[in-house]
């Protein structure tokens, strides 16, 4: 089971009370496994009231909540029967499990939001040879030319046809041999 981003609907202005509630029923109910994160999605904006501007919070989708989790029926019922919660964006019907939110929809959310996705660890060396594990290169086997941590990125070069050529890859695609 992998964990999903799983958009929550609440009470309009519940939405920090539901964050609370289930972030604590999660704890007392034993879920750390299965939820992860909960997140009121909220963006700064400056507001210049009688000429002085202040910094003001607001909430992007108000009366919604983000949950980041592994869905089961156990997890999906901490989740439906926390207070505030009216229910789960994306549900067919009943019964029916509701439909996690695609990583580019999560990416734009949580940089809109200034949370930057986890930054995966590097233990990569420069001259390093690594496996490609997923894309058009995968099971090629390549040299380390370039670690770009910033991007998340390596320059790897890779024999192909008898030539190296040089392609760049995200962490995650490549393995250590």
């Amino acid at each position: 089971m992998e964990k999903n981003w799983f958009v929550v609907h609440t009470y309009s202005g519940y939405e920090n009370k539901v964050k609370t509630n289930l972030e604590k029923r999660v704890e007392s109910m034993e879920m750390t496994d299965k939820i992860f994160r909960v997140l009121v999605p909220v963006e700064e904006e400056t507001e210049v009231k009688n000429g002085k501007s202040k910094a003001v919070t607001r909430k992007v989708f108000p009366g919604y909540v983000i949950v980041e989790m592994v869905m089961t029926d156990d997890s999906w019922y901490v989740v439906r029967n926390t207070p505030g919660v009216t229910g789960f964006v994306g549900s067919a019907g009943a019964g029916s499990k509701p439909t996690p939110l695609l990583p580019d929809e999560v990416d734009n959310i949580l940089k809109q939001m200034g949370v930057d996705a986890p930054k995966a660890e590097v233990d990569f060396d420069l001259k390093e040879t690594v496996k490609v594990k997923e894309g058009p290169f995968a099971d090629f086997t390549g040299t380390i030319e370039d670690i770009n941590t910033e991007k998340q990125k390596v320059k790897v070069h890779v024999n192909m046809f008898g030539r190296e050529t040089p392609v760049e890859l995200e962490f995650h695609q490549v393995e250590k041999i």
